[in-house]
């Protein structure tokens, strides 16, 4: 697949980079040469100094000939225009990052479908719906959901007081009783997929996939329990923070504190019933003072990892049952994980989950690049007469290094074993290591 990505910022090289590995023709095109340099380094793709909104450059990359464009820049007017153009010159599909909420309402997308935009893409609307999805999970670090919850998959760390720990699969699988799979398990930083004799330890990071009959029983064996929740601390004002406290000011007892006083003005005005605090969330005396130690919940999405991290752990000190960070830099994300944040939100990951499923031929419905692993998670749909279809689990050679958690067939939802046989229509979910992603398109397709 021919694939332009214009923007070399942070989300257009990590989506670059995972590109490059399913070894498609990419180009990356940025009007700055240091940041093509960083690229050119590190992968093996073509790179173009240029404006992604000049008809002379995207002619010259021969975007007539582009399977999928895609404009991820920092300015929203470049990616809209540039998606235009990209698409008027013959690329096959465009996809456009916006900051715009409004843009992204139902009743406005079909203006920018007729203008040759095919998807819009907003990652801090994602994000902040994953943090509001996030609050009533519990001591859980990461989930995604499939065909409405259905079937979901969770990420949990294994504390003292797992009930699974030092056991095998095997022994936890003669339970007849219990309606989940654990398909994967992170290990000092390395994921893989577990056999039947691979044994659970503490601070495992555990991937488990489940229904919504078997979540008490994932709860129970992790040792995990539901938090009540009613008093919320947002440290930082950003378009994440923003949402998140309009989503969840009628339901709890909201504090959001913005260091500057503009932006504190404008997000009073703005938010009805939260309280909205102008002051430096670094400061320990002002969130001592705000009452830090009576919340059940502290989330910090300002725009510096570091202040985030480092609220978040002092927050946990102070007896904080859940604790939510944005960490942006990638680097930190195994630090983050190590050092006790409960749930950790990466917008490059989310943006770069929801383009790379435009890239496979298979159907796939959900996608999502998990935070504690390299490792992604989908959701696909078996196509009549598929490699998929052909068999059971154990007998069509399925890629080791992926993992059939569960099964959606029309309303019902069942844990996949090795016997099943997946039909036409089913959909699928799937954990899989990046080297499998390739092969599980030819199952799929």
């Amino acid at each position: 697949m021919k694939i332009i990505i214009a923007g070399a910022g942070e989300v257009g090289t990590h989506l670059a980079k995972m590109l490059s590995a399913e070894f498609h023709d990419i180009m990356v095109i940025d009007p700055d040469e240091e940041s093509l340099k960083s690229i050119d380094s590190n992968l093996d793709l073509l790179t173009v100094k240029g404006s992604a909104t000049s008809f002379e450059m995207l002619r010259e990359a021969k975007v007539k000939r582009a399977d999928l464009f895609i404009a991820v820049t920092h300015s929203e007017e470049t990616n809209i225009t540039a998606a235009i153009i990209a698409k008027k010159l013959g690329a096959k599909k465009t996809i456009a990052r916006v900051d715009n909420n409004e843009y992204i309402e139902p009743e406005n997308i079909s203006h920018f479908t007729h203008l040759g935009i095919d998807y819009l893409i907003y990652p801090e609307r994602i994000a902040a719906r994953e943090i509001v999805s996030m609050l009533g999970q519990g001591e859980i670090f990461e989930s995604v959901d499939f065909s409405g919850g259905k079937l979901s998959l969770y990420v949990l760390k294994l504390g003292e007081k797992a009930l699974v720990l030092n056991k095998s699969l095997i022994s936890i699988a003669e339970d007849k009783k219990i309606d989940f799979r654990a398909v994967a398990i992170t290990r000092n930083g390395n994921t893989i997929i577990p056999g039947g004799n691979d044994h659970f330890q503490l601070n495992d990071l555990v991937y488990v996939v489940t229904n919504r009959a078997g979540f008490k029983d994932v709860m129970k064996y992790s040792g995990k329990k539901k938090i009540d929740i009613k008093n919320i601390m947002i440290l930082g004002g950003s378009r994440i923070g923003k949402r998140v406290a309009k989503s969840l000011e009628s339901r709890f007892n909201i504090k959001l504190i913005e260091i500057d006083k503009q932006k504190s003005a404008e997000l009073a005005d703005y938010l009805t019933n939260s309280l909205v605090i102008g002051g430096d969330g670094r400061n320990i005396d002002l969130l001592n003072e705000e009452g830090l130690s009576n919340m059940d919940t502290f989330i910090a999405v300002t725009g510096n990892s570091e202040t985030n991290i480092l609220s978040c752990l002092l927050a946990k000190k102070m007896g904080v049952k859940k604790t939510i960070a944005e960490i942006e830099n990638i680097d930190y994300i195994d630090l983050g994980e190590s050092m006790g944040i409960d749930t950790i939100i990466n917008k490059k990951l989310i943006t770069a989950s929801r383009l790379f499923r435009f890239t496979m031929s298979a159907e796939v419905e959900t996608m999502k690049c998990l935070t504690g692993s390299d490792a992604d998670v989908l959701e696909f749909v078996a196509k009549e007469d598929s490699k998929i279809t052909r068999g059971s689990l154990r007998s069509i050679d399925f890629p080791k290094d992926a993992i059939v958690g569960g099964i959606i067939r029309g309303n019902h939802s069942f844990i996949a074993t090795g016997e099943t046989e997946i039909l036409a229509d089913d959909r699928v979910v799937v954990f899989a290591l990046p080297s499998a992603v390739k092969k599980l398109d030819n199952f799929f397709n």
